[in-house]
C-alpha cells in the first residue's frame, strides 16, 4: 500500500531513462533529473514529479499539449519560462499555468540561473495525448494507458507528412 503523505525532501531524483534522454545536438541545451511523487501517494488521475534542471539548460523543448494541463511550481533557483511568443522570470514559489491548447498555450522552463532549478509539477494524465512542438513543426501523438495494451504507444512525426488514409490498404 502506498502512503497518502510524502515528503518532498524525501524523493530521489533520476535521469531520464536512455530511450528518453537527449542525444547528438540536444545534449548540450537539455539536461534532467526527475523524481516521480504519483505513484508514492496513489495519485490515481494526476501526475506528480519533481524536476532538476542544471544551470544553462532545460528539461523539455517548446510544447504544448492538446488534451493534458500541466501547473508547475518554482521550488528553488531561477529561470525564464517561455509561454507562446512571451518570456517571462521565474524564481522559487512562482506558480505557472499550461493549460491545454495550440502553439498559444505552448511552454519552456529554462535555467538561466547559477544554480539548478528545481520544480513541482502537477498535470492530468489523460490519453491519448497530442503534443506540438512549434519550434521544429513536429508533433507526438503518445497513449500510455490503453485497456489491454501493456507498452506504451509512442509517435512522432512533422506536420505536413502524413500517409494518405488509403496509402497502403
Amino acid at each position: 500500500m502506498t502512503k497518502s503523505i510524502v515528503n518532498l525532501n524525501d524523493i530521489e531524483l533520476y535521469p531520464l531513462p536512455s530511450e528518453y534522454a537527449a542525444s547528438g545536438d540536444a545534449v548540450q541545451k537539455y539536461d534532467l533529473r526527475m523524481g516521480f511523487v504519483a505513484q508514492q501517494v496513489g495519485a490515481q488521475r494526476l501526475g506528480y514529479n519533481i524536476t532538476a534542471v542544471p544551470p544553462g539548460k532545460r528539461a523539455f523543448p517548446f510544447h504544448h499539449h492538446h488534451i493534458n494541463e500541466e501547473l508547475f511550481l518554482v521550488l528553488s533557483g531561477q529561470g525564464e519560462v517561455r509561454i507562446g511568443e512571451h518570456v517571462y522570470p521565474i524564481k522559487p514559489h512562482d506558480v505557472i499555468a499550461c493549460p491545454p491548447g495550440d502553439a498559444e498555450s505552448a511552454h519552456q522552463i529554462i535555467n538561466t540561473g547559477t544554480e539548478e532549478l528545481r520544480y513541482f509539477c502537477i498535470s492530468t494524465r489523460l490519453s491519448p495525448d497530442v503534443v506540438g512542438y512549434p519550434d521544429t513543426g513536429r508533433f507526438g501523438v503518445t497513449a500510455d494507458e490503453l485497456p489491454g495494451r501493456t507498452t506504451p504507444f509512442r509517435f512522432i512525426g512533422k506536420e505536413g507528412q502524413s500517409d494518405g488514409y488509403w496509402d497502403g490498404e
